[in-house]
């Protein structure tokens, strides 16, 4: 497949380094070639590409606009306060900071503005859909801090509000975090504030996976109700890889030195000025149409995996994920991600709530739709996608007529992305 390349002096490259030149077009020919559908994935439009392969990654600057400990900061000054100001406007915010390097370094500065070594943070367990950085023994906020992990309830699989109440009745956290990577449905952010201000704590919303469908206005913005929103950009977002912090003004001070100089050096002009072009993006009204479709596709693709014999977890989806349970078919997560792989299928296995399977089998997989929605697919693809990855899971590799059906549904993948390609050739 030909794949010319989106961005500057590919032919240097070519030149320089054919070795890493290939491997650059053959990621291209994968994304173009196959179904996407991991939910923290997304494809950055050529414009953000652009911005992070330009000059702006030359420039050290320590320090924020008109407070930098290197001159010539002129220009980078001009991109940062551009970023911080559409990220303040977008998303209606007191503050931003846009110059941490991902969501968990974002995650590191929060902890640090608002917390204490040994503090207590209440936050959603990881194998009910939390993340790493809000506690897990493996992480640096499991043990730095003190977590204490609330879950979902076992009949609705819903966040189970009463348990956050009485667990942070109990142990009175410093730090309430609500949001996660594996929970289909919306966050009630009014219930977290009243929790949080009945104790005392600090409410921080961790939108990573969904602060670009509050951008386009699809679902309701926690900015309201939390003290501070941390976030990466490059999910539904489709910006680069990086991360957001956004807060209440009176705690401005604390997050910025928490960043700077606390847990940063100098930022990445690069991508922060990719970052201003990818909240400039998000503020059209096309950006709004498509995070509508993102949800629509999610919903879409949820119902229709129902239909190949899949149980959606929690009954569905308000976001732009659904999660999977596959007990039913008798198969893993592991599998499934590896049946579909061979089959042109990206997806990821999953733990469910109350999953009996360890985590690197699951019993489940996570589908996200930011991607194939980015190529421009709706809802009747979706139909079509699950049909092919309900084909690619019960195929049993190994065997001549599963290896032969995942052939079979490579083949109808090719034909379904080459009419809505990733990276339209002009």
């Amino acid at each position: 497949m030909s794949t010319p390349f989106w961005g500057p002096d590919f032919d240097e490259l070519t030149s320089t380094d054919p070795e890493i030149a290939d491997i650059v077009l053959a990621e291209l020919d994968r994304l173009r070639g196959g179904l996407q559908l991991i939910a923290s994935e997304n494809l950055t439009s050529p414009a953000v590409l652009a911005a992070l392969g330009s000059t702006l990654s030359n420039k050290y600057a320590e320090g924020y606009p008109g407070r930098r400990y290197y001159g010539g900061c002129a220009e980078v000054d001009k991109a940062e306060e551009l970023a911080n100001a559409r990220a303040r406007e977008l998303f209606v915010a007191e503050h931003a900071n846009t110059q941490p390097h991902s969501g968990a370094s974002a995650n590191l500065a929060v902890y640090a503005a608002f917390c204490q070594p040994g503090d207590k943070v209440l936050a959603m367990s990881l194998p009910h859909g939390g993340h790493l950085t809000h506690g897990a023994k493996v992480s640096f906020s499991g043990k730095w801090f003190t977590p204490v992990p609330y879950s979902v309830r076992e009949d609705s699989e819903l966040i189970d509000y009463d348990q956050v109440r009485e667990l942070a009745l109990e142990h009175r956290p410093k730090l309430i975090i609500a949001g996660a990577t594996a929970y289909p449905r919306l966050i009630d952010f009014a219930a977290f504030r009243e929790i949080a201000d009945e104790v005392g704590a600090a409410l921080w919303v961790d939108a990573a996976h969904f602060i670009g469908l509050v951008a386009g206005k699809a679902i309701p913005s926690p900015v309201p109700h939390a003290d501070v929103v941390s976030f990466t950009t490059h999910k539904v977002l489709r910006g680069p890889r990086g991360g957001m912090i956004l807060c209440r003004g009176e705690h401005a001070k604390a997050i910025d030195k928490a960043v700077f100089p606390f847990s940063q050096g100098g930022p990445l002009m690069h991508s922060v000025a990719a970052k201003a072009v990818a909240l400039k993006e998000a503020a059209s009204t096309d950006y709004q149409a498509y995070a509508a479709q993102v949800v629509a596709n999610s919903a879409a693709l949820a119902k229709s995996l129902e239909d190949e014999g899949m149980r959606a977890v929690s009954g569905g989806t308000d976001t732009h994920l659904a999660l999977i349970d596959l007990q039913r078919l008798g198969v893993t997560g592991a599998e499934a991600e590896a049946r579909c792989e061979a089959a042109g299928i990206t997806l990821n296995k999953n733990a469910i709530p109350y999953d009996p399977a360890p985590p690197m089998t699951a019993s489940g997989i996570r589908v996200g739709t930011p991607s194939v929605t980015t190529q421009g697919m709706t809802e009747a693809d979706m139909g079509e996608i699950g049909r092919l990855i309900g084909r690619a899971v019960g195929a049993e590799r190994g065997s001549q007529p599963g290896d032969a059906e995942l052939a079979s549904v490579a083949g109808d993948v090719s034909r379904l992305v080459a009419a809505k390609p990733a990276y339209r050739r002009a």
